[in-house]
């Protein structure tokens, strides 16, 4: 790690950012948080900004991700699951039991049935993540919600920029405990700032993660708008990624004169959708060591280790990583929220395997990264050399080394860039 990352905002010259917001949770009076075209949700310097504090870059989790020793001793953690996948205490398939939360959830719906059951039989207070925003429906914003309506409206994957955290004043102020949904940098920072914080710790009832392979820019979704012949983005009325089915259609609603009055929609498959999107992804996103939840007390993900049929009901993987996450799930069960059909450890590794690669290559990329004198996160307690062995053959090993040094130039990673807030803002 480069000895000149000491404020998030070198963090973010040095394109190790995440965009979760936990430094503009920490230091309010220092960061906000805003749209930049192609980098994702970045912080940026108020006017007249408070002295920097320490909280905010003790806070990041694109700088620094460590797994407690503690976390080894979890009881009933899976030990041969552990170096791959993190802690895991159990692993089912299943799904939400109310019809309309699994048909609108991106698999099963677990998540939100879970959330559900946190605030109606948990006594919780409601849940911080993300949803689309009113005026500018393809844009993320931070949302608390009470009730299942509010939780049903913000359904589904959003294959776009989001800073949770940002909100985490929210979940703080709250009289109860609260639910916090989001990406496993998300979580992870949530964590982190709840340590170092006693009244955030005790207000955070529950984190849930959703597996992620990385968050496309704003550029990638305006790009993909003007793919299906909608140039100006202004005239779009909604925007769903994923949902509505298993695994669902990318989704725009939009008003255009030339195809007749009203509102008009275009759908791409989950598949076109996503293999477009994944080019427009930041860098941090292709060093990441967690894809899977593994600060979360619950991670969630698609049970992809078979196909899924035309017009199939949705499904999740669900992944207790904490007795927290486990007894919720049980209880949830037991009161008619979730049914889950089968607990297989073996689930986890079959549904995604890309991951194991995918931790593997990371070891070949930090290592890259080092020898031609770039930026790297700091990690500690993510076994990955052995799966740099065991699972990528000899032409990955140099793909992962080789595909890194050309980054270094091609993403300027040597050299610090500045962030510019999108001109949507301006």
């Amino acid at each position: 790690m480069s000895k000149s990352i000491n404020t998030i905002i070198d963090v973010v010259a040095t394109q190790l950012c995440t965009g979760c917001g936990a430094c503009a949770f920490a230091e309010p009076q220092r960061y906000y948080m805003a749209d930049t075209l192609d980098l994702g949700r970045r912080p940026f310097l108020r006017n007249d900004p408070a002295p920097e504090s320490g909280e905010a870059i003790a806070t990041c989790p694109g700088l620094a991700l460590t797994h407690p020793r503690s976390m080894r001793e979890r009881k009933g953690i899976l030990p041969d699951l552990l170096d791959a996948w993190g802690p895991v205490l159990a692993v089912w398939e299943g799904y939400a039991i109310d019809p309309e939360i699994r048909f609108s959830g991106s698999s099963g719906g677990a998540a939100t049935a879970l959330a559900l059951f946190c605030i109606e039989r948990g006594g919780m207070s409601g849940v911080l993540h993300t949803g689309p925003r009113e005026d500018i429906p393809y844009l993320n914003t931070t949302v608390y919600s009470k009730t299942r309506t509010e939780l049903l409206m913000r359904t589904g994957s959003r294959y776009a920029p989001a800073s949770p955290c940002e909100g985490l004043d929210q979940l703080e102020s709250q009289n109860g405990q609260s639910v916090f949904i989001g990406k496993p940098c998300d979580v992870a920072a949530t964590q982190i700032a709840a340590a170092r914080r006693p009244g955030l710790f005790e207000k955070l009832g529950l984190s849930i993660a959703f597996f992620c392979a990385g968050t496309p820019s704003v550029a990638g979704t305006l790009a993909l708008l003007k793919r299906v012949g909608i140039d100006n983005p202004d005239t779009v009325k909604s925007l769903r990624y994923r949902g509505m089915g298993w695994p669902g259609r990318w989704t725009v609603r939009f008003s255009s004169k030339t195809e007749g009055d009203g509102d008009c929609e275009k759908q791409l498959s989950y598949a076109e959708s996503w293999g477009f999107l994944q080019a427009y992804r930041p860098w941090r996103c292709y060093i990441c060591p967690d894809h899977a939840g593994e600060f979360a007390d619950v991670a969630v993900g698609d049970p992809w280790y078979r196909a899924v049929s035309e017009g199939e009901a949705g499904r999740s993987l669900i992944v207790a990583r904490s007795a927290r996450g486990r007894d919720t799930i049980l209880a949830a069960e037991k009161a008619g929220f979730l049914v889950l059909e089968r607990c297989d450890p073996s689930l986890l590794p079959r549904s995604q395997p890309n991951l194991l690669q995918a931790r593997g290559a990371l070891w070949g990329r930090l290592l890259a990264l080092r020898i031609m004198g770039a930026p790297v996160p700091r990690y500690s307690g993510f076994p990955m050399m052995s799966f740099w062995w065991q699972c990528l053959r000899p032409w990955q090993q140099v793909q992962s080394l080789l595909g890194t040094a050309k980054r270094v130039f091609r993403k300027k990673l040597r050299k610090r860039i500045v962030a510019t807030i999108w001109s949507k803002y301006k």
